[in-house]
């Protein structure tokens, strides 16, 4: 996968504030997303608007760090020199498209402001240092296009319980390596599937694969063939799973 370009913009409110959105950009890009900010990519000597411009064109996505000094700049459409046109004003954001703009709140507890031009946009809020992790998760499954839940297709059955139907996590690794068991089972006659079949229609890590596998055996979807460690067997629950999960159609 290509990863993501991601404009990061925000207020140079003080030195503390600057080591943040440093941290922040660095954990993005320790996380498969290419984050973009001044204090890595503008030099002396650059200029400053043709820089914003530039990267903002290119970015696939723009975070706004919405510090109360940056709601207040941008509200204003101050521009100047130097780092404060680092700021956003809505004139420019009018011509790029807007559904790639993602304000991210870092205030006081308690207060959630945003620039005027983007009151009708969902944010995430990262004033909390206590739910970072929950917040990384949350803007980079948006960002790395991997939902928490996937929307189930639309079904047949009008009677379907509600209990238990909660949509599948699209992050959910077991299904994933039961999605390459029905691959697997599509061109043999076998009763099993060498780990190495199994292994070609997996993208995920091979550490991942075995966390998963492990997973797996404990629901009692998958077990070995007695005496060989690298020849799985697909249970009756697992083929259950498969038709229930509408992996492989009846």
């Amino acid at each position: 996968m290509v990863p993501p370009r991601v404009f990061i913009s925000y207020s140079h409110d003080s030195v503390e504030h600057k080591k943040w959105v440093l941290d922040f950009a660095t954990t993005l890009r320790h996380r498969g997303v290419d984050a973009v900010i001044d204090q890595w990519d503008l030099k002396p000597g650059n200029d400053l608007p043709h820089f914003m411009e530039t990267e903002l064109s290119a970015a696939q996505y723009v975070l706004m760090i919405c510090s109360n000094r940056y709601v207040e700049k941008a509200n204003a459409g101050e521009g100047g020199v130097g780092y404060e046109k680092m700021i956003l004003t809505s004139n420019y954001l009018s011509r790029i498209d807007g559904s790639k703009v993602i304000p991210i709140i870092r205030q006081p507890a308690g207060t959630y402001n945003v620039p005027t031009f983007l009151s009708t946009k969902l944010f995430v809020n990262f004033s909390s240092d206590s739910e970072v992790e929950y917040r990384f998760d949350e803007l980079l499954r948006h960002l790395l296009d991997a939902p928490l839940f996937e929307k189930p297709d639309i079904g047949v059955n009008p009677f379907k319980p509600m209990k238990g139907s909660a949509p599948d996590r699209s992050s959910d690794g077991v299904k994933e390596i039961m999605n390459a068991f029905a691959k697997s089972f599509e061109r043999t006659s076998a009763s099993f599937i060498r780990l190495s079949t199994l292994l070609d229609h997996l993208s995920i890590h091979r550490i991942a694969v075995d966390k998963y596998l492990y997973d797996a055996r404990k629901k009692g979807f998958v077990s070995n063939k007695q005496g060989y460690a690298d020849r799985l067997v697909l249970t009756q629950k697992g083929r259950e799973y498969l038709f229930e999960h509408q992996i492989v159609a009846l």
